[in-house]
């Protein structure tokens, strides 16, 4: 919801820091970086230990910072490629696939009980559903309007939604530092991408209806 307004924020925040990249260090190996650190907090929220589960937070930190410095390294160098934005963001699918997974693994082996656990992973299971739902929407209208060379469907798909990056990134690390809370979390996320899902679909069928009455005049508000 807050992407669009935060992105310059963002930009301004790690501007400062490029610098201190040393030159070897490409945008690509920052990727690489951060997908590790993300697989890394998802192993360590699977932990009994509860000290190296903690560790799952301090990582996902980590992977949030590198996974914005890489952009800002790329834009400053101007060595930006659609293979680097292809692999950050597959980078970010993985990363925001496992966590719910990752923490709900991490509850049952702690202990949780066994009616307890099919609630939990019925939750899960909901949210991870959602996020392919939402996936097919935003990449099938992008598919689309590449196609037809639309400007106007391309602003479709960048249509703020109730949750996104910045949202998403709340709920994970709340998952990750207070995983007792993980079916709460589950369900309220759940229930915000798919008012999302309902506010995209909802454009694109206007957005369907404008180009049979007007090709080629899409106006979304």
């Amino acid at each position: 919801m807050f992407d669009i307004q935060l992105r310059q924020v963002k930009d301004h925040t790690f501007r400062p820091i490029v610098r201190f990249v040393p030159e070897i260090i490409t945008p690509g190996h920052l990727t690489l970086a951060a997908l590790v650190t993300g697989l890394g907090a998802c192993l360590c929220s699977i932990a009994t230990d509860r000290h190296t589960s903690a560790w799952a937070v301090y990582l996902w930190m980590l992977n949030r910072v590198l996974d914005c410095l890489d952009g800002a390294v790329a834009r400053e160098r101007g060595t930006t490629s659609d293979a680097g934005g292809f692999l950050d963001l597959l980078s970010d699918f993985i990363i925001y696939s496992l966590v719910p997974i990752s923490v709900a693994c991490g509850e049952i082996r702690r202990g949780l009980p066994a009616d307890d656990c099919v609630s939990l992973l019925l939750s899960v299971s909901l949210l991870e559903a959602t996020f392919h739902i939402n996936n097919f929407i935003l990449f099938y209208l992008a598919a689309l309007s590449s196609q037809k060379g639309n400007d106007e469907l391309t602003a479709v798909t960048m249509k703020p939604a109730l949750v996104e990056g910045f949202e998403s990134g709340i709920f994970f690390t709340l998952m990750l530092a207070i995983p007792s809370l993980l079916q709460l979390l589950t369900l309220i996320m759940a229930a915000g991408v798919c008012i999302g899902i309902a506010s995209r679909t909802w454009l694109i069928l206007d957005a369907f209806a404008a180009m049979k009455t007007q090709p080629g005049h899409i106006r979304v508000d």
